[in-house]
């Protein structure tokens, strides 16, 4: 189960990292405004919000990654939960899709996590 729980840890500091790359970097490239739903002027006028964004999820990515190869349960942990706190807020204040895309794949690593230990 360890292996399990550590895989999709991994997963998720992915998710994030592609967050920070399309946010930080991709904001107005038509692919990322097409993902997001936003015309080209809303994410000329957002691309700093979007980039300091994509620096958040490039702090969880790190934090969960930190978690993986120290071995240390608590940062884990306490990562999946920001994780999964950022996207039921995100969920309920921007896009439902959310929930789907970073907050249920946070629960499943955190269940699987705390089940591994």
């Amino acid at each position: 189960m360890k292996i399990v729980a550590d895989v999709l840890v991994a997963l998720v500091a992915a998710l994030h990292l592609y967050f920070l790359v399309l946010e930080m970097f991709l904001w107005t490239a038509p692919r990322t405004r097409a993902a997001f739903g936003t015309t080209a002027e809303f994410a000329a006028e957002s691309k700093a919000l979007a980039a300091n964004q994509g620096l958040y999820n490039g702090f969880l990515a790190a934090g969960l990654v930190y978690g993986l190869v120290a071995s240390n349960l608590a940062f884990e942990v306490f990562f999946l939960i920001c994780v999964i706190v950022a996207g039921v807020y995100g969920a309920a204040t921007a896009n439902r899709r959310i929930l789907l895309v970073q907050a249920l794949p946070g629960a499943l690593a955190l269940v699987a996590v705390l089940v591994a230990r």
